[in-house]
């Protein structure tokens, strides 16, 4: 069972919503240790001062801003303190703006927000009008120090408060920064060029299953730890040859378009630039696998 890890309430205007905040991912990278690789052990780091090689006590570190070239600021504990944001438990509301206004690229780190003591009907209240009305409340919250500017939108098929920790604009790149972006006036691209990549993303056009996709490298990487845990010796695969690049954009384009209609049953349509985009077929769905007991699952 989650733990919520922040209990505080929602406050806009005069309305307050009681709430538990509880983290919404649960991350799947598989860790290594760096080991000796003569005895097997594993390596401890140690605090050295670069002008003498000690080793240096914890107590006798400090934090230092480098604001040149080996010119550091030394700040203080209390130093820090003293313009800390003030420690509040509620997200204070400043917006409700639309949720396509946001670009993806501005979430962060999500979050559940669920109803604390008292709060259930104001909670689903709030749910409640934030899906009517095709918003997403804009915050800040102050958790552990730190103040964050977050996002909290209604989930799509739950009836449950996402929040999302927001990057500030200054933390941004401007895309008009890359030296590598073309603007559309220095590519010219034919209609026929277009309509076949339409037709390309037609074709591969499907409805998002989140469960479709997994992280195959981290399965293979935990199999082959398994399988060398229990004794088996791992073969180092040779590097596949890489397929010959198409000599054009259009033959490539009509070439991957021909590879996803003979993988999906479309072969005897042609890519003719027509504008004519025939209908995927889609597999019959999946039945999903049943939920394995807890029982099993610690097997």
């Amino acid at each position: 069972m989650p733990r919520s890890i922040w209990t505080g309430a929602i406050s806009f205007g005069l309305v307050t919503v009681p709430v538990k905040l509880y983290s919404a991912v649960n991350r799947k990278t598989v860790r290594f240790n760096q080991l000796n690789a003569k005895t097997g052990s594993r390596i401890n780091q140690k605090r050295v001062d670069a002008s003498t090689g000690e080793e240096v006590n914890y107590e006798d570190l400090v934090k230092g801003y480098e604001i040149s070239s080996d010119r550091y600021v030394v700040i203080e504990p209390s130093e820090l303190e003293a313009v800390e944001p003030k420690k509040t438990k509620t997200i204070d509301i400043e917006d409700f703006v639309d949720l396509e206004d946001i670009d993806p690229i501005f979430y962060d780190h999500p979050y559940y927000l669920a109803p604390g003591p008292g709060g259930t009907k104001p909670y689903v209240l709030l749910l409640a009008a934030m899906r009517e009305t095709n918003k997403v409340a804009i915050a800040k919250v102050v958790i552990r120090s730190k103040e964050s500017l977050v996002a909290i939108r209604p989930m799509a098929d739950h009836d449950v408060l996402e929040m999302a920790t927001m990057l500030f604009a200054d933390e941004i790149v401007d895309p008009d920064r890359l030296d590598d972006i073309p603007s559309a006036e220095e590519v010219e691209t034919s209609e026929r060029e277009l309509d076949i990549a339409k037709q390309l993303v037609e074709s591969l056009a499907g409805d998002f299953e989140p469960d479709k996709y997994k992280d195959t490298y981290r399965e293979a990487v935990l199999d082959m730890i398994e399988r060398k845990a229990a004794g088996e010796e791992i073969a180092v695969q040779p590097e596949a040859e890489e397929v010959a690049p198409a000599p054009d954009l259009m033959s490539a384009l009509k070439a991957s378009l021909d590879a996803v209609r003979e993988r999906t049953g479309d072969a005897d349509a042609e890519a003719d630039g027509n504008g004519d985009q025939p209908k995927r077929k889609r597999a019959p769905a999946a039945s999903k696998p049943k939920p394995k007991s807890k029982a099993s699952a610690k097997k």
